[in-house]
């Protein structure tokens, strides 16, 4: 599903502009961003939680020459999914 498709969806369903429902994405998108930089969590109910989690550094091999490499530790966005979401991830296509 596309952006465009998310904002008529939302749009249809409350009623209001898409340009408002535009604007209220955008929004979630930059408080999702900004709570990433400051290191956070955004827990949603129904949803999820966004957070950064960190990868721990490891050894590495190169393809292309074989060398072996030490890969250092990183901080990467995750995302768990609620027990909701995962449920209805798990049921069958009607």
């Amino acid at each position: 599903m596309t952006k465009k498709e998310i904002i008529s969806h939302i749009a249809k369903k409350s009623g209001a502009t898409k340009k408002s429902v535009d604007n209220v994405l955008d929004a979630f998108i930059e408080l999702i961003i900004q709570t990433m930089k400051d290191k956070s969590e955004l827990r949603i109910v129904q949803l999820g939680t966004f957070k950064v989690a960190e990868r721990k550094a490891r050894a590495g091999v190169n393809p292309r020459t074989g060398a072996k490499i030490s890969i250092p530790t990183t901080k990467t966005p995750a995302f768990r999914a609620a027990k909701v979401l995962k449920t209805a991830a798990r049921e069958p296509k009607k």
